[in-house]
């Protein structure tokens, strides 16, 4: 039986509670070496408690398990769980701030006083990532010269932006870039962006609903990741046999033939001769949530077009068409994650047992392997068609317009992008970086299909959104 968290729903408490639950488990396989399970659950437990009480809670698992993860770390093994860490502190000042925010009466405040509520904790996640801490009304005073810019950001660039030689970069041209995470989605419709210079969600429909929004014409597309689909080489083959996978130099994933087995409740034990993963579970792609993510509105928007007969979706009767289909590829999923770091995560750490085949940006395969991550047996194959996901920022302001030319015109930043998995102009740049990685990509993009207008794209997931209820 879930809890009860006052002030939060059912739902939400269900989703939270699931994800500690993975959370725990991915950390007791990843640390059994070195500390004892019951100490790995202790220190999970003392941090979960630490956010007793507090309203903002879509961060909380990932929050928790930075803060285990450190502790843990610690040279002493007599240090068990240690007093609240600055990151910590600063969670629960920022769930103070809310508290006292949401009890009185509305009044003026300055731009950086207060942080809205719908993205509060992800200031917590920005400074965890970044090693730097934001409070709510006592930044740091930036250094003379240095103009201090404030973003919203799809959560995938936020090790991008937490680089130390990006701010270098940045603080060499006079800039000190603040960024918070928010779905992209997020970004264009609930974020408030008065409190921001620049907004940069992760693809072209979300920037230019907000163009339209606030009348803004510029717009840069400095980076960006297509879809990429995560799998291991057992599954590989077995997809391969059944004509979804087609191996070569760049895998493929095919997608007309792998809707045809979603669509008509293929399982994985109902492939013939599989011996390496008998399972009576449907054979899907793991995704994010496609109420809040981005990553799973362009996979959306892959599905919707080949079940579109291989054209994109356009008016009301093409949508109602696609729309069993594509509430299939999502409902039968169970739990998803808000962030793409959720799924991919899972796949680094848990093995193909729970996440088969996951939804990915390649950006974060290749980023992956550049810390080592990326296993022997871990394959990444190309959706086709699959879609671009530009990574488009809108100046708000003046400020929030030198970001933007900067990450499009920087030669150094561009080079710092292709080293954290994104594509720039420059195509030799990345293909590169791949190759040192030993991470085999495609080097020209052909099979891409554009996504469907912001309204269509809208009316689509909110008829998935639908049909969760």
């Amino acid at each position: 039986m879930s809890r009860v968290v006052p002030g939060v729903a059912a739902d939400a408490v269900q989703r939270e509670e699931l994800a500690m639950r993975r959370m725990t488990e991915s950390l007791v396989e990843d640390l059994s070496e070195n500390v004892p399970v019951d100490q790995v659950t202790s220190a999970v437990g003392a941090a979960h408690h630490r956010f007793t009480g507090k309203p903002i809670r879509e961060f909380v698992p990932i929050l928790v398990e930075r803060i285990v993860r450190r502790e843990l770390a610690d040279p002493d093994p007599t240090v068990r769980v240690p007093a609240p860490s600055a990151a910590v502190r600063a969670a629960e000042l920022i769930a103070r701030e809310s508290n006292t925010t949401e009890q009185q009466p509305k009044r003026s405040v300055s731009r950086r006083a207060v942080v809205p509520l719908s993205i509060g904790a992800a200031v917590v996640v920005a400074g965890v990532v970044a090693g730097v801490v934001v409070l709510p009304g006592g930044a740091e005073a930036p250094a003379a010269g240095v103009t201090v810019v404030r973003g919203v950001v799809g959560s995938e660039k936020m090790s991008f932006f937490a680089d130390e030689r990006v701010a270098k970069v940045l603080a060499d041209n006079g800039i000190r870039v603040e960024v918070e995470p928010a779905g992209s989605r997020q970004i264009a419709t609930t974020v408030d962006l008065g409190a921001f210079d620049f907004a940069f969600p992760s693809s072209i429909p979300a920037a230019e609903r907000i163009q339209r929004q606030r009348n803004i014409t510029t717009k840069y597309t400095p980076f960006s990741s297509p879809i990429a689909i995560a799998t291991y080489r057992p599954i590989a083959d077995l997809l391969t046999a059944a004509g979804v996978i087609r191996p070569g130099p760049v895998a493929t994933f095919d997608m007309n033939k792998y809707l045809e087995l979603a669509g008509s409740g293929v399982q994985w034990d109902d492939l013939p001769d599989n011996t390496t993963y008998p399972v009576a579970k449907n054979i899907l792609v793991s995704t994010t949530d496609p109420r809040s993510s981005n990553s799973a509105a362009m996979y959306l928007s892959i599905a919707s077009y080949v079940a579109n007969d291989h054209t994109i979706v356009r008016g009301a009767t093409a949508e109602q068409h696609v729309l069993p289909a594509l509430s299939k590829l999502f409902l039968a999923q169970g739990y998803t994650d808000n962030s793409s770091d959720g799924p991919f995560n899972q796949y680094l750490t848990n093995g193909m047992g729970p996440t088969p085949l996951v939804c990915i940006y390649e950006a974060q395969f290749v980023e992956a392997a550049g810390k080592g991550r990326i296993k022997p047996d871990m394959v990444l194959t190309y959706p086709t068609p699959t879609v671009l996901s530009s990574h488009t920022l809108v100046p708000l302001n003046a400020t929030g317009d030198k970001v933007g030319t900067l990450l499009t015109d920087n030669a150094e930043l561009r080079r710092l992008a292709a080293e954290h998995g994104f594509r720039t102009g420059d195509t030799a740049q990345f293909t590169s970086v791949a190759a040192e990685r030993s991470v085999p990509v495609a080097a020209d993009l052909i099979d891409v299909v554009d996504v469907p207008a912001y309204e269509t794209l809208e009316h689509l997931l909110d008829g998935v959104a639908n049909a969760y209820n």
